[in-house]
């Protein structure tokens, strides 16, 4: 008679798991750290404050992370959206206008006095969001009430947005030095004030989606949308919520990036990062055709796609061809979910169980 024994079980378990794979690419990156860069995992106290190259992959990885909370959510349901890059500059732009409006002139105003605003803050933020929760609210208009492919729906604005950026700021770098708005991005309290923020939205996320019936109807419209709205749920009014959020995440992202260069580059912010926040919530295991989905996983693999970045800037690659390498480490872990990986290691699995 055979009887599985319990560790083959508890190892079957950790395999299946959402996040066995993305934890497993991320301490492979952190093992070649480990190896190959000295004192990478030192963390000084300084001035009561948490340094150190392992705190700035969280740290620089924080926009990422912010975009695939968003990203998660759409993609669950069956879609994309590329136009969070664009959204960031949009916000940015936004918010470096209504603090040094000095563009509006056609003249570039110097700031010196990190107290200087033209706006208060609480009215330069909740500006930026608003605008970003427009453009969410427009690719969801698109995607779910015109009917039109997520991808197309969402570059419309990905090329658009950028040009909205620049006229907005009538195509100058907008200087921003005011001490509270950077702080956002560059504040510490202990840890860096950017990942609070993660948290915080994390955090409300997770509630929303776990605790209530929105994470169920959103992985259900994923799944078989036609399905859901012969449930009662309205897939229509799904879409427009995740896209509409996706929008608000992008745009606290673009807060985070931009007062961290203290700049509003409408050309360079968010440039690109809405594929490293795809390629995160894919390689936490969320299908691009929909359906369940992991939030925490999502998270975990934007840290892998700053962690890739990190390490290779540590060890002298040059920027011009870091993509490129970027790449190839991409494909080496998604490779990981390949069907023939995992039929590997539920082989292994198998072969853990004792016969009795």
């Amino acid at each position: 008679m055979k009887k599985t024994t319990q560790p083959s079980l508890t190892w079957r378990k950790i395999t299946e798991s959402r996040l066995f794979f993305p934890i497993l690419a991320l301490s492979l990156i952190l093992l070649f750290d480990f190896i190959f860069i000295p004192g990478f995992f030192t963390i000084e106290n300084r001035e009561g404050n948490l340094h150190g190259s392992l705190i700035d992959i969280f740290r620089n990885g924080s926009t990422v992370m912010i975009l695939a909370i968003g990203m998660t959510l759409v993609i669950a349901t069956g879609g994309v959206d590329l136009s969070v890059g664009a959204t960031m500059a949009i916000a940015a732009s936004v918010a470096g206008i209504l603090m040094n409006p000095s563009a509006l002139n056609n003249e570039v105003f110097f700031v010196t006095d990190p107290n200087y605003t033209f706006q208060p803050l609480w009215l330069v933020i909740t500006a930026a969001l608003a605008v970003s929760l427009i453009c969410g609210l427009w690719n969801g208009v698109l995607v779910a009430y015109m009917r039109i492919q997520p991808m197309v729906a969402t570059l419309i604005l990905m090329i658009s947005g950028r040009g909205i950026a620049q006229l907005i700021t009538n195509g100058l770098r907008v200087q921003i030095t005011y001490k509270p708005y950077a702080f956002i991005g560059q504040g510490w309290i202990i840890l860096p004030f950017s990942l609070y923020l993660v948290a915080i939205v994390f955090a409300i996320t997770w509630f929303l989606t776990r605790k209530t019936a929105i994470g169920m109807f959103i992985e259900s419209v994923g799944i078989n949308f036609r399905s859901s709205f012969f449930s009662g749920i309205d897939e229509k009014k799904i879409k427009l919520l995740v896209y509409t959020f996706c929008g608000f995440c992008a745009g606290i992202a673009g807060l985070v990036a931009s007062s961290n260069i203290k700049t509003s580059d409408a050309n360079n912010i968010g440039l690109t990062t809405e594929l490293d926040a795809i390629l995160a919530v894919v390689i936490g295991g969320t299908a691009m055709a929909g359906g369940r989905f992991s939030l925490l996983a999502s998270m975990v693999g934007a840290l892998v796609m700053q962690a890739i970045t990190q390490s290779m800037y540590a060890i002298g690659v040059p920027a011009f061809a870091l993509q490129a390498i970027k790449a190839v480490v991409v494909i080496f872990v998604i490779l990981l979910y390949s069907d023939q990986v995992k039929g590997f290691v539920r082989k292994i699995s198998a072969s853990k169980k004792e016969v009795v």
